[in-house]
């Protein structure tokens, strides 16, 4: 409780700062808009923006799945044989050099401007924590507990299925909870590469318009879906890894 209310306190005094300064003469209204400005915007534009929210999070949750089943499968190949973790780890993290901003308009060109190019961008974003967090969840497994399940016979799917995975589930929630908040990232870099709908479009729209509340508040939507899909995440977390807790004293 103590931690909400001083999260709670945060927000409010950043909120209350951000209203100060939006009010001052010297602050061009065309640059900042205040937060009442921002809740206008929401209830004259609430159905346009709720649309294009909507279209956003789907892009999102799409592209987030495809880099899971992705990431999984890639790091238990990783895992399973080393010739092949050797030789692509070093081009999976090569692979995080290449700025987005110029994959997003070639995938524009091989996609269409449909929602091909989106997911694209959202799993190539959320690709990499998924797979080295899993790959590092896989690896972490204690040598005396693999020594066990040898010494008990079991098979190697049987050890990965009892005790390497479930190891390897905090780890996966890890690279989980990074990948959801850069989703969001990704969705808005596809949108305005090409794109007819979607919050990172109407941001963009908005800001060629000098609708700057509506820029504002596509902003403040697009943050709620980053931190409602990273809640969502350790929830999970905590539901799949109850073992994973820690007791921390209040």
């Amino acid at each position: 409780m103590r931690r909400w209310l001083l999260a709670v306190l945060l927000l409010a005094a950043f909120v209350g700062t951000w209203q100060w300064v939006a009010s001052l003469g010297s602050v061009d209204d065309l640059t900042l808009a205040s937060p009442s400005e921002v809740w206008t915007a929401f209830g004259d534009d609430g159905d346009l923006l709720l649309d294009n929210a909507w279209i956003t999070l789907l892009e999102v949750l799409l592209g987030l799945a495809i880099s899971i089943a992705a990431g999984v499968a890639f790091a238990l190949a990783m895992h399973l044989n080393r010739t092949l973790r050797d030789a692509a780890y070093p081009l999976l993290v090569g692979s995080q050099a290449i700025p987005v901003v110029v994959l997003a308009p070639i995938f524009v060109l091989a996609f269409d401007y449909g929602i091909g190019p989106k997911l694209a961008i959202v799993a190539l974003i959320c690709f990499f924590p998924i797979t080295v967090n899993v790959l590092d969840g896989l690896r972490s497994v204690e040598d005396d507990h693999l020594k066990l399940m040898r010494s008990l016979g079991a098979s190697r799917l049987r050890t990965l299925r009892s005790v390497e995975l479930p190891a390897a589930l905090p780890s996966f929630f890890s690279g989980l909870k990074v990948a959801s908040t850069v989703s969001v990232i990704g969705a808005v870099f596809g949108e305005w590469a090409g794109a007819e709908e979607g919050l990172g479009r109407l941001v963009l729209l908005g800001n060629n318009q000098l609708q700057t509340p509506r820029v504002y508040a596509g902003v403040v939507l697009l943050t709620l879906i980053a931190v409602a899909l990273f809640a969502l995440a350790t929830l999970l977390e905590r539901l799949s890894c109850p073992w994973n807790r820690t007791e921390r004293p209040t």
